[in-house]
Formats: C-alpha cells, structure tokens, sequence
C-alpha cells in the first residue's frame, strides 16, 4: 500500500526527526559515559551518571522505538518496500539489533544511576561497568551513524537482481554469447559486515560478560 504524499511526507519528518534524536542523544550519552568515568570530580561523576539514566529513559528509548516504527511503516507506504531493497534490510536489521541491545541494556544504565545518586563513585567502584558504557555508547554511535549513511548513499541494489543476473547469463551461455559475469562485491562486503557485527555482538556478550555484570 502506497501511502498519499502528505502522509508520507509527515511519516518521512517523524522518522528523520527520530532518527536524528537517537543519533544525537547516543553521542551525548557517550560524552556522558567519557565524563563519568576520567573526570575527578565527584559531584561532575555522580551529575553525568544521572543523566545518563534519565536520558536513557526518556530519550533514548523513546527515540529509538520511534525511529524504528517510523521507518518501517515509510518502507512499507513506499515502492522502496521493506524486504526489497539490499539497504533497506540491513538498515532495518541494523536498527532492530541497536534497539533490541538498548533495551537490554537500559537496566545496568538504571542501576549505574542509581548507585551514583546514593554515593560518591571512586575511580574503581563499578570500573567494569563503567567502561562496558563507555564502548557500548561508541559502538551505538558508530552503527547508527553507519545507518545514516546507508540511508544517503542506498548501496547495493535491489534484492533479486542478482539471481536475474545469473538467469540471462545461463541464457547468453546456452546460447552462446556469454560475458563475462561481474563480481558481486557488494553483496559480498554486505555479508562479511553482518557476520562481524553478529560476531562482535556474540563475543562480547558471551566473552565479556556482557552490560549484566554489575
């Protein structure tokens, strides 16, 4: 179903004015994270950990929920389609994953929070947590950006194509004008990236531990 242009004009807002929340909420949990664990201040760490709850909560859950709702919905009310387009899957497979580990995630954040609005943190009280914070903001922050450019540059092509490639190949060879094949390195980056990301995911959860630590 193709949504009116006004509908989708409205929906295409929503889902860039949440999109851009997360991202620029994510970056300012990460300045966040950073302050909270080198700054010597006690008053500054125990400030920066509380927002971190509090933004965590009322912000970044939030936005990503409504990202990702938006965007499904603009994919599905469009001729780009959810499941027809390379870039689209994995924007929606990347914004999925970010969302589903946030949500994990959020408690260790309101633990953390709330440990800090009781007392002082040292330099090692909860230092593995901290730290785990500190990464998981980065790596947030680098998929989401990574989202963003995918949106932009739309890599990859159409989800099909190169199996109607294969077909008029055979079709040349059978009839004996074949070409050369071109190499779909594209798609292939595009599978090698999916399976390091679900590595470093599946590493770090099983090896490290994991956010559930504390």
């Amino acid at each position: 179903m193709t949504m009116a242009p006004a509908l989708r004009k409205f929906m295409l807002t929503a889902h860039i004015t949440f999109s851009v929340g997360w991202l620029g909420a994510v970056a300012v949990f990460l300045a966040l994270a950073i302050t909270g664990l080198t700054s010597s201040d006690a008053l500054l760490v125990r400030t920066a950990y509380l927002a971190m709850g509090l933004s965590g909560w009322f912000v970044i859950v939030p936005s990503s929920l409504a990202a990702l709702a938006t965007g499904v919905v603009q994919a599905l009310g469009t001729p780009w389609g959810l499941f027809k387009h390379y870039w689209v899957l994995v924007k929606l497979v990347l914004t999925v994953a970010a969302t589903l580990l946030l949500l994990l995630h959020i408690q260790p954040i309101a633990y953390l929070a709330e440990v800090a609005a009781k007392a002082d943190l040292s330099a090692t009280d909860l230092r593995g947590l901290r730290l785990q914070l500190l990464a998981d903001a980065a790596a947030a922050l680098v998929v989401l950006l990574a989202a963003t450019a995918i949106s932009v540059y739309k890599p990859w092509g159409r989800i099909g194509k190169w199996r109607l490639q294969k077909q008029a190949h055979a079709q040349a060879v059978a009839a004996g004008h074949a070409t050369a094949m071109p190499t779909p390195w594209g798609r292939y980056l595009l599978i090698a990236g999916l399976v390091l990301l679900l590595l470093f995911v599946i590493g770090k959860h099983l090896l490290g531990g994991g956010m559930g630590h504390h």
